[in-house]
């Protein structure tokens, strides 16, 4: 069964992206978290290899591609790690004469070697961040379902990477940390509404929705559980209430009190023992006499027992 971050990543992979400049910081952050260079014999030069847990994910990275240059070559391939029972999309990006033009652009070659450095130079537009994130996410990220506690990580491969996404975040406004986690430097949202601006800032407006419904229904489920608990509590109360009530009234029947009670409190003891299940405010009800009337004549027959 799909989890909830990869229909976010799917849907986000079906998603028109009109602005070359936002295509170019997208598929830059693609290639970032998940491609490695290799160097191909006979003097072909560098080419790439990109892997995706999902193939919408690699279609997508093909096509952004093709859109920057038609002549660059990609084939895809399969791998499965039987123990993880995990699939797993290659796209091999072919060394030629189209491949050095892409990097330098993309920012990855500096003077014809490959460089680790950041791609600020990509994002000065608003849009092209967006785009970059989203890159990001599809290429390295993960994030909770609705139901659970809200969570989303950018998985980085170089720390150059997760430093980069990190100040990038932190400058947008959002509360990120990063950890590292098993080679792997992770770039991390917890807070609900962070989850959800991030979201909805790269284009899955519907995921944040779900996230956002689930929130309030947990809220809701919260509010129900803390009135029932509130009620529950009133109710201890006042049973413990009518036990103390009735045990004292049974103390003064025993030593022969009640016969020579005035008559307001006869009349409250009787009814006590009576009704000895009823809550205070319906014993007062019952006796015609306000709440604090039936408070101040319990509290006088209570003291008589203690005397007793």
């Amino acid at each position: 069964m799909p989890s909830f971050a990869s229909d976010v990543k799917n849907a986000l992979a079906r998603t028109d992206e009109q602005r070359s400049c936002c295509r170019t910081a997208e598929i830059a952050a693609l290639l970032r978290m998940g491609a490695s260079a290799r160097t191909e014999g006979g003097g072909q030069g560098r080419g790439l290899r990109f892997e995706a847990a999902s193939a919408a994910v690699a279609r997508r990275v093909i096509r952004l591609l093709h859109n920057m240059d038609a002549a660059i070559e990609t084939s895809v391939a399969q791998e499965r790690t039987p123990q993880l029972r995990r699939r797993t999309y290659i796209v091999n990006i072919a060394a030629g004469a189209s491949v050095t033009p892409l990097l330098t652009q993309l920012g990855f070659l500096e003077e014809g070697e490959l460089r680790a450095g950041t791609d600020m130079a990509l994002l000065r537009k608003k849009c092209c961040r967006a785009a970059y994130l989203r890159g990001a996410f599809l290429g390295g990220g993960s994030v909770n379902r609705p139901e659970a506690s809200c969570n989303l990580e950018l998985k980085a491969r170089s720390e150059t990477m997760g430093r980069a996404l990190h100040t990038l975040l932190r400058r947008m406004g959002f509360p990120v940390r990063m950890t590292d986690r098993r080679g792997l430097y992770v770039v991390y949202l917890k807070e609900g509404d962070a989850v959800m601006d991030f979201l909805s800032l790269i284009g899955a407006e519907e995921a944040a929705e779900e996230i956002e419904v689930a929130r309030n229904v947990k809220e809701v489920r919260a509010q129900v559980n803390r009135l029932v608990n509130v009620e529950m509590a009133n109710v201890r109360r006042a049973v413990d209430a009518a036990a103390e009530q009735r045990a004292a009234i049974e103390r003064l029947a025993a030593a022969g009190r009640i016969e020579t009670l005035p008559e307001e409190l006869r009349e409250t003891a009787e009814m006590r023992r009576a009704h000895p299940e009823i809550s205070m405010a319906e014993l007062a009800a019952l006796c015609h006499i306000s709440k604090p009337g039936m408070n101040h004549r319990l509290r006088k027959l209570r003291a008589m027992a203690e005397e007793v």
